[in-house]
């Protein structure tokens, strides 16, 4: 006797053929033919995306029809908390927007008495906790960190459909940034030689907030000067009291270049040709933190930890680069003291410099070769550790010169700036060892990190979107995002889809 013929299996991906038969059939009629380029470009980015969103569904139903067809003598499952589900309801349905458009999963709820519900099918694809997919989150990541919201809302748009609003753009920013703190206190920096100084800079700068971000006292200030009523124009040295500080701190490698102050400050009359300039030492292995929420102490014990994993030991020559903040630097010297680190600290030369042209400008007409010459030699001597020198005599100059009162303070200004900061001119010593001697680059990480993407015009910011947006930024200028992203989607599925010996272990970056 011949046996039956078996029913074949279904075709999972009927659908997902027959769209792309459509597609084909498309392409292939005589309108078709009398489209342009870029017109062809357009049909088959709309009709290609649906496409790629029917095979994810297909998929998914596939998947759903598999986990029913395997639940016949399957054992009870057992919840996070140990208990177990003993009975089962087919098609529970949820939604899932991805990059492709909106797709539906189907899946088998096990379920207890007094429990909530377990889907150990959401736990196989890693769902989210909310609808929108974990790769559309990081596409709005990548996109609002560049530019506005409405820049990011509208490229996704472009790529992807109508498929995110910016609200929902703006919380996946947010909920995107909650595993940075903890990523990099698993990740371990790149190793370095003993000879290789270890350069800390910190900075500050301003973020326009909405009142509500503001930190308490700036926000008191503001609510009393709009209580004065409003004024066409702040009075000289008012500030709109409308800005949060952002502390900025950067931690890199440099490699010894030794320098000459010549090679810093062309000597007076001009430089030779016989003598080229010496390069400064290059930034290496650059890695930046900032926050608008934790206070500065918080983010400059962050950036010394990140130093003192480079240099457990304190084997190496810890640099630290100032702009003469003293609440700054005495920030920096306690946490020093607290990690027991030598610091050689270090007045940014190019503050140095303002005020020495300052003082330039006092004695000779602004532009002129005179006061080029006159900096110089101020600037040369400080460079070769002799800012005592040159303090006491550009106050000798102007007393014997009788400048004017303005003049004579620009002058005295100077020599007490120079006087009050002496334990941090020891360039004699910086240039000799060939560490840098300027904050370039904090100052353009604020710029970068800062300046254009949170203080582009007509931003105002509340607190957590502006931390996220921040922290983001200064992840991916460390290039770390793509680890980082790894990383964080396994710390976000340890938190959904919790496991009975979970607490036995933990991530590393």
């Amino acid at each position: 006797m011949e046996p039956y013929d078996a029913s074949p299996e279904p075709d999972g991906y009927a659908a997902s053929r027959d769209a792309f038969e459509r597609l084909v059939s498309t392409l292939a009629d005589a309108p078709a033919h009398r489209l342009s380029h870029d017109e062809l470009e357009e049909l088959l980015d709309q009709q290609g995306r649906e496409l790629l969103r029917q095979l994810l569904q297909d998929h998914l139903d596939l998947r759903a029809r598999t986990e029913e067809g395997a639940l016949p003598g399957q054992p009870p499952v057992v919840g996070p908390e140990g208990r177990l589900r003993t009975w089962h309801e087919r098609g529970h349905h949820r939604l899932l927007t991805c990059m492709f458009g909106p797709v539906q999963v189907t899946r088998i709820a096990h379920r207890g008495r007094g429990v909530a519900n377990v889907h150990p099918a959401d736990e196989a694809l890693s769902m989210p906790a909310g609808r929108h997919s974990r790769g559309l989150s990081r596409l709005a990541v990548l996109e609002a960190v560049r530019g506005s919201f409405d820049q990011a809302t509208a490229a996704i748009e472009r790529r992807c459909g109508k498929v995110l609003a910016k609200r929902c753009l703006t919380e996946l920013v947010a909920a995107a940034a909650v595993d940075i703190a903890a990523y990099y206190t698993v990740k371990i920096p790149a190793p370095c030689t003993r000879e290789m100084a270890l350069v800390l800079q910190v900075d500050g700068k301003g973020v326009v907030m909405r009142p509500e971000a503001l930190r308490e006292a700036t926000r008191r200030a503001a609510a009393k000067t709009a209580a004065a009523g409003r004024r066409g124009r702040l009075a000289p040295g008012e500030k709109p009291n409308r800005k949060r500080m952002a502390t900025v701190a950067c931690v890199f490698d440099a490699a010894p270049a030794p320098r000459r102050p010549h090679d810093v400050v062309h000597p007076p009359g001009g430089r030779s040709q016989d003598r080229p300039p010496r390069p400064g030492p290059k930034a290496e292995h650059k890695w930046c933190t900032a926050s608008l929420i934790h206070r500065p102490e918080q983010v400059i014990a962050d950036a010394f930890a990140q130093a003192e994993a480079r240099d457990p030991e304190h084997l190496r020559d810890w640099v630290m680069l100032v702009d003469g903040a003293r609440h700054q630097l005495d920030l920096l010297q306690s946490e020093a003291v607290r990690r027991g680190v030598h610091l050689h600290v270090l007045l940014d030369f190019v503050h140095v410099a303002e005020y020495c042209w300052t003082a330039a400008h006092a004695f000779h007409p602004a532009g002129s070769r005179e006061a080029e010459t006159w900096a110089a030699d101020k600037l040369t001597a400080i460079l070769a550790g002799d800012a005592q020198r040159a303090a006491t005599e550009m106050t000798v100059q102007a007393a014997a010169a009788h400048l004017p009162a303005t003049r004579r303070d620009a002058v005295a200004t100077c020599s007490r700036y120079l006087a009050g900061h002496l334990d941090q001119l020891h360039y004699d010593t910086a240039l000799k060892n060939g560490w840098p001697i300027a904050t370039g680059a904090v100052e353009g990480a604020c710029r970068h990190l800062i300046a254009d993407r949170l203080d582009i015009t007509g931003a105002r910011w509340g607190l957590p979107g502006a931390e996220a947006v921040l922290r983001l930024r200064t992840l991916i200028t460390n290039g770390d995002f793509e680890d980082y992203w790894t990383f964080h989607a396994a710390r976000e599925h340890q938190r959904l889809y919790q496991s009975l010996d979970q607490q036995n272990y933990s991530l590393t970056a």
